[in-house]
């Protein structure tokens, strides 16, 4: 797209609409996601919420069970009470409304082509379908398990003609040809036959609109960082972290070294404490306007120590919003890493950032008749509504979008000029992969390749966690020594980043999955 003259955000619909045929596993059509686009134009950014709301029918007890407590999550999340209305179709949309050079029609013919013709399934794709034991519905099944059964191998061929047809209608009709008719009957019609079944209408479908947002905004190191602002707690967590560890100079530590680890653990655990509390849907619970104070942050960054672990943060105390209280939910929503990011620049200097999902491997396990899984977002929600009866910030409202974690990112130079675009994809860990990306970019001058294969490591509040298989993993004992609680596993980011440096660009894309730098010739010969 991008060598056929088309802007960032059309190489970035068209990819995204390729990834969900060929990792349908982590987004797709029947999901969401975020865009941040910097306009070139405009010299600004402008960030694009796209998330799932819930049905107008759900209720804040939605994921209890009949003695009024959290379901499992694997029973929260197969069947089609976790499904959210879908705004990823709206979002990519919206987006091409505004920033589109190419006809709409055009960015389909890459998906439509791959889905008619088939596409090589990745080793990636045949595991995570080997492993997967929760998939029942019969048509999702009969799509992913061959045979009587037998799943996927790597490089099998995989057509998939129904996802074809729903790509040439909304190629030819848009948005509406999603919210309205045939597919979005198909969409009812496949939650209502579930089990259990979901209570989505053509309403809710009909009414889901895109909200653009201001990004939010912050310093570090003379870099501007500007992301996501809420639902998704990605933006906000990110600038925090990285204010509480501006105070050090982590320049002089090695990277992924044993302080460096220690001193991005503990910021984590401060801005996670504080996404846990405070964070969630602005519409339904205004964020307290302290939260990204320099005062406030300068504050709370003081109480971390070189020598000793903070263990479990508490929430900051921040000034009363006026609305009512809110307390963190021992039983959050878990965010599971089924989601891809991709990051793209044109050769004009317009770049996208878009992180999207379906949350868990395989959303709902839902597949409709017109070829594409649906999601499980609504299980990103606070379970409890209530802790000690006060009402959870992040608890399942009609209408409501889901407190997310995606962090897509673009930060400037002192002049104004985007230099990094980066994002991953990993559930609620993707804060922490975002920030060690960061830092391995800002502080040890790492190019985005290197920065994206650093081990992956922080806190989320709870234990520290190190990559199990990597360096980080022999720092376990000494971190152990200074009253960290560790643990150890894999972490399986997905960071996709490209840095301006002189007057290049560099892309990087993390080894832990599929995915690659690559530019156009077209891009090359236009590049500044």
């Amino acid at each position: 797209m991008l060598a056929r003259g088309g802007s960032a955000v059309d190489a970035a619909i068209a990819a995204q609409l390729v990834l969900g045929l060929v990792e349908p596993q982590s987004s797709g059509i029947g999901g969401g996601g975020f865009m941040l686009v910097h306009d070139a134009k405009r010299r600004r950014p402008i960030a694009y919420d796209g998330r799932e709301t819930a049905p107008a029918a759900a209720s804040e007890d939605r994921f209890l069970d009949a003695r009024g407590e959290p379901l499992r999550f694997v029973d929260a999340v197969i069947g089609g009470r976790s499904v959210g209305v879908p705004g990823l179709v709206a979002l990519l949309d919206h987006a091409h409304r505004r920033h589109g050079r190419l006809a709409w029609a055009v960015l389909f013919e890459p998906a439509i082509a791959l889905a008619e013709r088939g596409f090589d399934v990745s080793p990636r794709l045949a595991a995570l379908v080997r492993d997967e034991a929760q998939m029942r519905q019969p048509r999702a099944v009969a799509y992913f398990r061959k045979d009587g059964g037998a799943s996927l191998e790597a490089g099998t061929r995989l057509r998939n003609p129904a996802y074809a047809r729903t790509l040439r209608a909304l190629a030819a009709r848009g948005a509406r040809a999603f919210y309205e008719g045939p597919v979005a009957q198909d969409i009812v019609s496949t939650l209502a036959s579930a089990v259990p079944p979901g209570d989505m209408t053509l309403d809710d479908l009909a009414r889901y609109a895109v909200a653009e947002r201001e990004p939010v905004c912050g310093p570090y190191r003379g870099f501007r960082v500007c992301g996501m602002p809420l639902p998704s707690s990605g933006g906000i967590a990110t600038l925090q972290m990285l204010a509480y560890l501006e105070r050090f100079d982590l320049a002089s530590l090695r990277p992924a070294s044993f302080f460096a680890v220690h001193l991005v653990a503990e910021a984590g655990r401060l801005a996670y404490a504080d996404r846990a509390a405070y964070m969630a849907d602005p519409a339904f619970a205004p964020p307290p306007r302290d939260l990204l104070d320099r005062d406030y942050l300068n504050a709370r960054g003081s109480i971390i120590r070189a020598t000793a672990t903070l263990g479990r943060a508490a929430p900051g105390r921040v000034a009363a919003t006026g609305d009512d209280r809110r307390s963190a939910s021992l039983h959050e929503g878990i965010e599971f890493p089924s989601t891809t990011h991709l990051s793209v620049v044109d050769r004009d200097g317009n770049a996208v950032a878009l992180t999207s999902s379906i949350e868990d491997g395989f959303g709902s396990r839902l597949m409709t008749e017109g070829g594409f899984l649906l999601n499980n977002q609504l299980t990103d929600f606070s379970f409890r509504p209530h802790e000690s009866g006060v009402p959870v910030a992040n608890r399942v409202q009609p209408g409501k979008r889901p407190r997310s974690s995606m962090a897509p990112t673009i930060v400037y130079d002192g002049g104004g000029q985007p230099v990094i675009i980066a994002g991953s994809p990993g559930g609620s860990a993707i804060i922490n992969y975002v920030v060690k990306t960061l830092v391995g970019i800002v502080d040890w001058k790492l190019d985005p390749q290197a920065a994206a294969a650093l081990p992956n490591f922080g806190s989320r509040n709870g234990p520290t966690e190190l990559e199990r298989g990597t360096s980080v993993e022999a720092l376990a004992a000494k971190l152990s020594a200074i009253g960290h609680d560790v643990s150890v596993s894999a972490q399986t980011s997905g960071v996709h980043a490209i840095v301006r440096r002189d007057g290049a660009w560099i892309g990087g894309a993390d080894p832990r999955r599929e995915g690659a730098a690559r530019s156009s010739a077209s891009f090359r010969s236009g590049a500044r």
